[in-house]
């Protein structure tokens, strides 16, 4: 398995705020973003900055997740997403109405940024950082828009970097002291041994479970009725949710077939780039607080493409990163 590539800088844009992005995830998810989104709106930075004379590398990308409003009816137990209505067809018959679901969002993006040009020429860094804020205005993220903040020139929005060259002790004690600057809000994060638990827990019972029921599992709050253990008492009802805020994600796609030639397949997007086929990979997320977090790796994710094992997938290691750090004894709040 691949690890997060190495960086030298976080930059964080703070609370940018988006309206209508796409809550629909995928075929069988919905409630935030896919991180692929992100990771497309990653390199698309990356090619405006290199388009400028830029030389900055680009490596992961995190999200704090602090407000969203997904656009649904309020009332009762079943939700439906809110529609727009399109305009007529050329010949003037009413269009389709195609389900799509939009949410408004207050998150802020973590940038993992390789930036020996700011080490070469520190003066650069802040004019490089006020670049990248003005690129994001105009994009789009998971195709919503980017509206200015009621008040962007308070320190909450304004973008901030950290410098991660040093030591393994002070690189700790650097993020220690800047996640507390992400909060109130949450981050979401890869979870994928919980998979596995499950499905040893599953399979004890039900010796033919597999991965995929031990994940629709996952995905939702099991409840069950624990009969008393002895008579003249009440039983109760108990669920299995032990793990914290656990959600189904996706986290990439699968190739169906071979790839392609450019232009070989009709109505494909692009005319120009090999096309290939392909379907939504699955694993579980969890949202977490980020004064949770012991490394800036457990936040990131990144690419990790491997067509030759059919596989566009993206990763994040806060599972390995939390087995493989020492957990801070305390909290320290500065927001300076």
């Amino acid at each position: 398995m691949s690890a997060c590539p190495a960086f030298t800088h976080l930059l964080v844009l703070p609370h940018l705020q988006v309206q209508n992005a796409n809550a629909v995830s995928s075929s069988l998810t919905h409630g935030f973003p896919s991180m692929t989104a992100f990771l497309g709106l990653m390199w698309a930075l990356e090619r405006k900055a290199r388009a400028a004379g830029i030389d900055l590398s680009f490596r992961a990308v995190g999200a704090i997740c602090h407000d969203h409003q997904e656009q649904v009816t309020e009332d009762g137990f079943v939700k439906a997403f809110h529609l727009t209505r399109n305009p007529v067809s050329k010949d003037g018959s009413t269009a389709a109405i195609v389900e799509e679901g939009r949410i408004h969002l207050d998150l802020s993006l973590i940038l993992a940024v390789d930036a020996g040009r700011w080490l070469r020429e520190p003066h650069l860094e802040i004019a490089d950082t006020a670049q990248i804020s003005e690129w994001i205005a105009s994009m789009r993220i998971a195709g919503g828009i980017v509206i200015s903040p009621p008040h962007p020139q308070r320190s909450r929005y304004r973008p901030w970097t950290l410098d991660l060259t040093g030591n393994e002790e002070d690189r700790a004690a650097q993020f220690r002291k800047a996640r507390m600057r992400l909060l109130p809000g949450f981050a979401l994060v890869e979870r994928p041994e919980l998979i596995d638990l499950r499905l040893e827990e599953l399979q004890a019972t039900h010796p033919s479970a597999n991965r995929l029921d031990a994940w629709l599992s996952l995905s939702r709050i099991n409840w069950r009725y624990q009969a008393p253990e002895r008579d003249g008492t009440k039983g109760e009802w108990i669920h299995d949710r032990q793990h914290g805020w656990i959600v189904p994600i996706p986290v990439g796609y699968g190739a169906l077939g071979g790839v392609h030639n450019a232009g070989s397949i009709a109505n494909a997007r692009d005319g120009s780039t090999p096309f290939r086929f392909v379907e939504s990979l699955y694993s579980i997320g969890e949202w977490i607080s980020p004064h949770r977090l012991q490394s800036a790796r457990q936040l990131l994710w990144y690419a990790d493409s491997r067509p030759d094992d059919d596989l566009y997938r993206c990763r994040n290691d806060y599972f390995t990163a939390a087995a493989q750090t020492k957990p801070f004894d305390d909290l320290e709040l500065d927001f300076d």
